[in-house]
């Protein structure tokens, strides 16, 4: 069977797939809350004739959607939260919809979409009895939190999946063999007395002199941490009134390595500092593990499948009156030039001459190491995932920013629809050669051999997560 029959049946999906996009942005729904989302991708994929499992994990916005049946089992991800205060219109200005809101600055409407739209493709040539097997689509929530997935695999959603295939927006297309830095986050939370700042000082013990010394100290501990950690963090709670010794103030951090090893040792590090600030004012700390994520693992075979598919769709169009928009939102965005050098030399004028990356760009960043963290690692410790993103922005938009909020609503929908033929494509290889099932799987052993994968769940039930 020519594939091309597998790019048709994603294009005929077109206008559905445009219009659950634009419903999931003028929607926007944060982590762990993502109920119309889900509402609305769950009953698409039962009118297809999907068999749907709801609250997977006992968490009510994750699902599995199956079709088919027997071996192979191939799944797909998709992600489908919102980031919060992004709130933005279709513009090429600064123009919340609404002060406050949340918006789509990581694209995730698309993300969902994108995949669902490869899981309908793959489906139809079941149907057509071109393949056999079956087909998973993954609902996952709140990946901004970082949670979902990897309650979702404590549950055992992966256990019987041979292979997934994801992808990401991004401002190029392209199959990705990149790692990224695995992540833990953590609260800690200072006790102290209350006084009367001025009256009686000495009677009071600051919490938040304590958050204070331990964001100082941890200044000192980042000269001699791995080179591309991270330590980010934001004071929580820091007391009302300056006249009042504050007793209780608490600050989140989060800590970033290339290997779990790194990120477990930075952490034990952070737990030192938090108690050495307790210790100088005074005052009590506990700490609470909110979660962990693992660098990226990445696979070759999986990255070649998607790499083919991608070169046989070749990119897509882009109309008129996208391109004007793109290219306002374009000239907005600071840094652009940047951006550009991280490409192939032969595809960096084109970068700069075009508004949008219409083509998509043959594999290459197998060396490099992103500095960014997502749940998807974990996932790929578990099952062999192959990956890739697809240019839903602007050439050179960073992810949550307004612009891409923007672009999440207009012009990325033509790129969602270019990676959905590509991953149906490269679901229909998986499906039709159990060869490259089995050499995905045998390079997953050899590159997870003698690591092995433990849970990062948080030590907080997950609705407590849930973004405010």
């Amino acid at each position: 069977m020519s594939k091309q029959v597998v790019f048709d049946a994603v294009e005929s999906e077109r206008d559905r797939l445009f219009e659950l996009a634009t419903t999931l942005w003028e929607n926007p729904e944060l982590g762990m809350r993502e109920y119309d989302a889900v509402e609305r991708l769950q009953g698409i994929l039962r009118e297809e004739g999907f068999d749907v499992e709801e609250s997977v994990a006992e968490i009510e916005t994750a699902f599995l959607a199956r079709y088919g049946e027997g071996d192979p089992v191939v799944g797909v991800l998709g992600e489908y939260d919102a980031l919060p205060d992004l709130s933005q219109a279709v513009t090429a200005e600064r123009d919340p919809l609404e002060e406050g809101a949340p918006g789509h600055g990581c694209g995730h409407n698309l993300f969902a979409t994108g995949s669902l739209g490869a899981a309908l493709g793959a489906k139809r040539a079941i149907e057509r009895g071109d393949v056999s097997g079956t087909i998973v689509y993954f609902g996952t929530p709140a990946e901004e939190l970082g949670v979902g997935k990897p309650y979702m695999i404590s549950d055992g959603a992966f256990d019987d999946v041979d292979a997934v295939l994801s992808w990401h927006p991004g401002w190029y297309s392209s199959a990705s063999r990149q790692r990224c830095l695995a992540l833990d986050s953590l609260r800690f939370e200072f006790t102290g007395e209350a006084s009367h700042a001025g009256a009686a000082p000495e009677a009071g013990r600051s919490a938040l002199d304590a958050v204070q010394v331990m964001n100082v100290g941890v200044e000192f501990m980042r000269e001699h941490v791995p080179d591309n950690a991270r330590i980010h963090y934001a004071i929580e709670d820091a007391g009302a009134a300056p006249n009042v010794v504050d007793p209780n103030a608490s600050v989140l951090y989060t800590v970033r390595a290339p290997t779990r090893v790194s990120v477990d040792e930075m952490s034990e590090w952070l737990h030192d500092v938090a108690r050495g600030a307790a210790l100088i004012t005074q005052t009590d700390v506990e700490s609470t593990y909110r979660g962990g994520m693992y660098g990226v693992l990445p696979n070759d075979t999986l990255a070649d499948v998607i790499d083919a598919n991608m070169q046989a769709v070749g990119g897509f169009d882009l109309p008129a009156d996208d391109r004007q928009l793109a290219a306002e939102l374009k000239a907005t965005i600071d840094g652009v030039e940047g951006r550009i050098e991280q490409l192939p030399a032969e595809h960096r004028d084109d970068a700069r001459e075009q508004p949008m990356l219409t083509d998509a760009i043959p594999s290459f960043d197998g060396d490099e190491l992103g500095t960014y963290s997502t749940d998807t690692g974990n996932v790929s410790w578990v099952v062999p995932v192959g990956r890739s993103q697809a240019a839903t922005w602007p050439v050179g938009t960073p992810a949550h920013s307004w612009q891409a909020v923007a672009a999440s609503g207009s012009v990325g929908r033509h790129a969602a629809v270019f990676v959905a033929k590509a991953l149906a494509g490269g679901l229909y290889d998986l499906l039709d050669d159990p060869e490259i099932v089995a050499a995905a799987q045998a390079e997953f052993e050899s590159a997870a051999a003698g690591t092995g994968y433990e849970e990062t769940l948080p030590e907080v039930d997950p609705s407590e997560l849930a973004a405010d």
